[in-house]
């Protein structure tokens, strides 16, 4: 208990030797987990080298035959030792004697290996009492509210400018470090004159998150889906931000400019990061066992009638959903059209054995939903390609008694970061997908039509 409160709160200093040597161990007893969890999903080994590119390159692994499971557990092993890196490395420039807010360099590419290299050597420096800010309960904060709030609303739309409309990117610097800078911040401003508590400081990093959400969604630049699904993580990742900017007002209440620097850094290191591999493919697979011959469920998979409208909330709020799909022509070269509330998919057929496997590329398809929103229709640019279906198959296996196992696979690229998060969305709705189409199959199959 006494090294995991050391670790993950601001109670004690650090030490540059302290620093160097948790920092070392730490490093080991992630690489350990890294390498244990990539080769136990894939059987090959993660190397030191894929730790280069930044903070998050572990939610953005290359591995692409790797189960779904292994990006969301590499995110979860991840993030305690994120935070780990952010209060020992707040704590250590704190006894440096340098500004807390060089901790958000941690985040920035490259960058952050010449900080914890810095703060390994750097001396302590003698204890300044006279700066510290101390908690005044009572005291009237609504100022300090709305200025905090509107420091952390601009913060919100600027990255969105940087980040969406000039370059194109809804990477981990918006969904990661938007929303930790801005809860920094603002916890900052609200706590630098009067300082609060925890539970005040984070009501007020939650409403200026929420407020942003409400000025996108009102200025028409995103839908209230996008919003919504992207609400949890920045609630969480925006409280540990206020976290340390609350920390940072009680240590040092003075450090405006530090902080205005701290607000540049993260745009500019955005413009700075390189540019990405292709992002993976990934398989969603499903199945369905049906009471039928596979002569007759192989006359549906390569085109069926209409299904009925979905009750299901998830495609009336706006996910696009499978209506029909017909074929032009026969065997390799043949061109399936699969209808979707939002436009067809254009399928040209690769693989042709009638009554056993039916697989296609995918070289038209529409926009993934048809987001909510107050104006008639809006186009945010994430609904162009950023979630895109490459290819497909249907799999027929025949099953004693005449039955027939149908098995669906989708492999898709996923363009939005952390890629670890948004794929637990994207690949559930395209398992939902799958199912309406093979439900689907398996009532007209089982109807003899």
């Amino acid at each position: 208990m006494p090294l995991l409160r050391f670790w993950f709160t601001f109670e004690d200093p650090v030490r540059p030797r302290t620093y160097f040597c948790h920092g070392v161990g730490l490093m080991a007893l992630k690489y350990a987990g890294d390498v244990g969890l990539v080769y136990l999903a894939t059987g090959r080994w993660w190397t030191p080298l894929d730790y280069l590119r930044s903070v998050a390159t572990l939610l953005n692994t290359t591995f692409d035959d790797a189960p779904r499971w292994l990006l969301p557990a590499l995110a979860i092993w991840t993030i305690p030792f994120i935070w780990i890196g952010v209060t020992l490395t707040l704590r250590r420039a704190l006894d440096a004697g340098a500004s807390a807010w060089i901790t958000l360099l941690y985040f920035v590419p490259y960058v952050n290996y010449v900080l914890m290299l810095a703060l390994s050597v750097l001396p302590s420096a003698p204890p300044d009492p006279a700066g510290a800010a101390q908690w005044r309960p009572g005291d009237r904060t609504l100022p300090e509210a709305l200025l905090s709030m509107g420091a952390g609303l601009a913060i919100g739309l600027l990255m969105l400018g940087v980040s969406v409309v000039a370059q194109g990117l809804y990477g981990a610097s918006l969904f990661l470090g938007t929303p930790f800078l801005m809860g920094a911040v603002t916890a900052f401003l609200f706590n630098r004159k009067h300082p609060g508590g925890v539970r005040d400081t984070l009501q007020v990093v939650a409403m200026t998150l929420a407020l942003t959400a409400g000025v996108i969604f009102i200025l028409g630049q995103e839908g209230a889906i996008c919003l919504v699904m992207a609400l949890p993580l920045s609630l969480a990742v925006g409280a540990l931000g206020g976290l340390l900017g609350r920390r940072i007002a009680l240590s040092q209440p003075g450090s405006m400019g530090s902080a205005a620097l701290a607000v540049i850094a993260l745009p500019l290191s955005t413009l700075a990061l390189p540019e990405e591999a292709p992002p993976p493919l990934r398989e969603v697979r499903s199945s369905i066992e049906i009471s039928a011959p596979a002569e007759t469920v192989w006359r549906l998979v390569i085109a069926f009638p209409p299904i009925p409208e979905p009750a299901a909330f998830l495609f009336k709020a706006g996910i696009a959903y499978p209506k029909s799909a017909r074929i032009e022509g026969e065997g390799v070269g043949a061109v399936r059209y699969c209808v979707f509330s939002t436009g067809a998919f254009v399928e040209p057929v690769t693989i042709w054995e009638p009554g056993r496997r039916l697989s296609f590329d995918v070289v038209e398809s529409p926009a993934p939903m048809q987001e909510w929103s107050i104006y008639s229709r809006i186009a945010p640019p994430h609904l162009d390609g950023y979630l895109a279906s490459r290819r497909g198959e249907f799999r027929l296996v025949p099953l004693p008694g005449g039955r027939t196992r149908l098995e669906g696979s989708t492999w898709y690229q996923l363009r939005i970061g952390p890629r670890g998060y948004w794929a637990l969305f994207s690949d559930h709705l395209i398992q939902r997908i799958h199912l309406r189409v093979l439900t689907h199959i398996q009532r007209e199959a089982e109807a003899g039509r």
